[in-house]
């Protein structure tokens, strides 16, 4: 049996709870229990990585608290499984019946539900190895870093409307770790005799501090934002990704993509049963036939957040997203919008298929996003079709 370490995240500290089985009595076990609280500093990450587990389990609220201990358990080798908050507190307060809500407890209403669940990984929200958490990582800070860039990009527009508005809505961009020219330009670090001719004869009332201040900031994240881009193909160059990426190829996912993706479902294996999807026959709640359920389907589509949730209400019927990567949801969603919507970038079989359902959808009167939603779940419908088919085979 594994060892499970159940670890409650505060802001500087954790509270741990190991375990080999599950305990014949949960209550005297809580009483009894040396529960041991480690603070955030060196001494308490050596004492984390002395418990020598083999799966960790946390919530994923707090991220920001517990990215350290996350980074440094899966360096160790350690599997770390997340568990959706609202799941451990009903299981600890009606499953396990554990009188307090402290700490200590959570730690072991963790260590238990990741003991008594073990071999299901449906029951939990994702399951991280020190690959994936380095590609969620980077993933993270590129997104990060977009968002920081939009503001600032936004500021020095409005400047340039009465600075030098002859460039104030050109769109620069670059693809090599040089700047872009014209933020290169006004922040001093590159030339460009166009940008002076326009410059000398512009109407404006002239460049001040703050312009060339903002434009040296983004010139910064241009650089950060391709380095980190280089350590995600570093990343993507190691051999448990081939199969993964030979079969993203055929979709034409760009580098942002792939990486977002697979820093969610990888690895495979946590969606399936003996190498192959689960597939269980159930009656339908309406037809009351027989009726297939792809539960490994749904679950892939739940992690990219795009599997629908069923509402009933008397005679009401509604459908919604719940559930999830945001992140994986947006980027896939941003895709569709500009490289399958677009007749001009159907360069791909899969492309060209996702394309003309979108087109139909549209025709027949959906809304445009809801259109882009559903045609986005087609496409990892498809993607996990085509992984299971290259990957189990």
């Amino acid at each position: 049996m594994p060892k499970i370490l159940g670890l409650d995240v505060s802001k500087s500290s954790i509270s741990c709870c190991l375990l080999s089985d599950f305990p014949d009595d949960i209550k005297e076990f809580y009483y009894n229990y040396p529960f041991i609280t480690l603070p955030a500093n060196a001494d308490g990450i050596k004492k984390l990585l002395d418990f020598n587990a083999d799966i960790a389990i946390l919530e994923p609220t707090g991220i920001n608290y517990s990215r350290i201990w996350q980074m440094h358990l899966c360096s160790a080798g350690v599997e770390v499984r997340l568990v959706d908050h609202t799941k451990l507190r009903y299981y600890r307060q009606r499953h396990l019946e554990l009188p307090n809500k402290d700490d200590d407890a959570d730690a072991l209403a963790l260590a238990a539900y990741g003991v008594e669940h073990l071999h299901n990984s449906g029951k939990f929200l994702s399951v991280q190895s020190k690959g994936s958490w380095e590609l969620r990582k980077l993933v993270l800070r590129l997104r990060h870093l977009n968002r920081v860039r939009s503001p600032i990009i936004n500021r020095i527009r409005q400047d340039l409307a009465w600075q030098f508005p002859e460039v104030q809505n050109v769109r620069s961009v670059s693809q090599s770790k040089k700047p872009p020219l014209l933020w290169g330009w006004l922040a001093g670090l590159r030339a460009s005799p166009k940008y002076e001719r326009l410059y000398k004869e512009s109407i404006g009332l002239g460049l001040d501090d703050s312009v060339r201040t903002h434009s040296k900031r983004l010139c910064d994240l241009h650089v950060e934002e391709y380095t980190i881009e280089g350590q995600l193909e570093e990343l993507l160059a190691h051999e448990r990704y081939h199969l993964y990426r030979k079969v993203f190829a055929t979709f034409g996912f760009g580098l942002r993509t792939e990486c977002t993706i697979l820093s969610q479902i990888f690895p495979l294996a946590k969606y399936l049963k003996d190498n192959q999807p689960v597939v269980m026959i159930r009656k339908g709640r309406i037809s009351g036939k027989p009726t297939n359920r792809y539960l490994s389907e749904r679950r892939f589509l739940k992690s990219t957040g795009l599997a629908p949730t069923q509402e009933y209400s008397g005679d009401t019927k509604k459908a919604r997203i719940a559930g999830g990567s945001a992140v994986t949801r947006i980027s896939l969603w941003c895709w569709i919008f500009a490289a399958v919507e677009p007749k001009s970038s159907r360069n791909t079989a899969i492309k060209k298929e996702l394309g003309e359902y979108l087109d139909r959808l549209k025709v027949n009167g959906k809304p445009v996003q809801l259109a882009r939603t559903k045609t986005a779940a087609l496409a990892v419908k498809m993607l996990f079709r085509d992984l299971v088919k290259e990957i189990c085979d």
